[in-house]
Parts: C-alpha cells; sequence; structure tokens
C-alpha cells in the first residue's frame, strides 16, 4: 500500500541515489559548504523519522504484533525493531555532528582560481607557457 510516507521515503531514497551520482565528480569545492550543510540538515531530519517509526512500535498494546501467531514473540520483534531505529537514528546523529564540524571548517577555507591544466598548457603558445612560469 502507498501512503504519502512510503510516496516521500521513495523520492528521498531516489533524491538520494542522484546525489550519489553528481557527487563523483565535483569540480568546483566551493560547492562543498553548501552541500555538506544540507546533507547534515538532511541526516539531522532522518533520524528524527527513524525515531518517529520507532515511537510506533514503542506505543503498540502488547497483544497487536504477531510472529508465528505468537503474541509474545511479536512483542519481542517489535522491541527489537523499535531499538534498532532508535539505534540508528543515534547514529545518524553522530554522523551529522561529523558533517556539522566539517561544515565548520569547510567555511574557513578560500578557493583560489584553478591552476591550468598540463592539456590547457600544452596548447599554449611558448610566450603563454613561459608567462604562467613566471607568476
Amino acid at each position: 500500500m502507498t501512503t504519502p510516507s512510503n510516496e516521500h521515503a521513495s523520492a528521498a531514497r531516489e533524491s538520494s541515489r542522484r546525489l550519489a551520482h553528481t557527487t563523483r565528480n565535483i569540480t568546483d569545492p566551493t560547492e562543498i559548504y553548501d552541500l555538506v550543510g544540507n546533507l547534515s540538515l538532511s541526516i539531522t531530519s532522518l533520524a528524527q523519522s527513524l525515531h518517529q517509526i520507532a515511537k510506533v512500535h514503542d506505543r503498540l498494546d502488547p497483544g497487536r504484533a504477531r510472529v508465528a501467531e505468537s503474541a509474545r514473540s511479536g512483542r519481542a520483534t517489535s522491541y527489537a525493531v523499535s531499538w534498532e531505529l532508535h539505534r540508528a537514528a543515534e547514529i545518524l546523529i553522530q554522523a551529522a555532528s561529523g558533517l556539522d564540524r566539517a561544515h565548520q571548517d569547510e567555511a574557513r577555507i578560500a578557493y583560489g582560481p584553478p591552476e591550468p591544466t598540463l592539456s590547457a598548457t600544452n596548447n599554449a603558445t611558448p610566450a603563454a607557457t613561459a608567462e604562467h612560469l613566471l607568476r
């Protein structure tokens, strides 16, 4: 059954997949500051979602979850799901803290213009190449 929560989770998965694809070839390091900041906020929201999903299991009536027709096993499994979701959320909070520190450090970096590549130097005239070497 497709619910709004599942649709949003699916969109987040697809967005994360596209992000992984586009970050393979970052050529402009000035993009990193905003990228890391946005990722930190995204991970924090994901951690919040995991805690909220775990709370569904925390509030379940004792006999509602069943595993192999056993309410007792169902409750134990439901508890295990809740535990793992809360644990994963806390791990993500730690990851977000690391991203926040990287974001703060990234803010201190000023990037100069890119150095000419070897192929650009090879296509240049001898005078232009010599001028580059004198700088």
